[in-house]
């Protein structure tokens, strides 16, 4: 593995920062003196003390979702059309990028949800499973009067059941 280089400033260039960040913040560190890190004690593992940017972790994570989402059109590409609409087909494809999303987030300390994770979960939507329709298998709200009924039917039934209740506790007897 090639050894991290400083540049002129004392800092490390984006692209090797870059780097680092992808390969884990120990393979990094030229060592416990190389500025940036410090060694608190001998059993102690290095401190980076590198204070990322907000703008500097928002690039790295749009770098690495669009690796997410490559990798997902690739997976994709061995769906066949028909296949598109099965969940026993899709759903390790769609799990793997939404993952892939989360945990490059979680990775970076960046927030998840995010804007750009909700957009390529919204175009693998759009781009292989629009045309999905669950046919017999749509599910579709009751009439509005079977919904009423079954909204009322619970509420009208607990004054009752409490009613009840405490009829059957003013007997005095014990029950056994």
């Amino acid at each position: 593995m090639a050894p991290c280089a400083q540049t002129g400033s004392g800092r490390l260039s984006r692209g090797l920062l870059l780097l680092c960040v992808l390969l884990g913040h120990g393979l990094c560190h030229g060592g416990a003196e190389a500025e940036g890190f410090r060694q608190e004690a001998s059993t102690s593992p290095p401190v980076s003390m590198y204070n990322f940017t907000d703008e500097l972790v928002e690039e790295i994570y749009t770098n690495m979702t669009q690796l997410c989402w490559k990798s997902f059109v690739h997976v994709m590409q061995n769906v066949s059309g028909t296949q598109l609409c099965e969940w026993n087909v899709i759903s390790r494809p769609y799990s793997l990028l939404q993952k892939c999303l989360e945990d490059w987030a979680d990775d970076l300390k960046y927030s998840y949800p995010n804007a750009l994770a909700e957009s390529y979960i919204f175009q693998s939507h759009h781009r292989y499973f629009q045309n999905c329709s669950a046919g017999s298998q749509a599910y579709f709200d009751p009439p509005e009067d079977v919904l009423l009924a079954m909204i009322i039917a619970p509420i009208c039934l607990i004054p009752f059941l409490v009613t009840l209740v405490i009829w059957r506790s003013k007997d005095g007897k014990a029950q056994p």
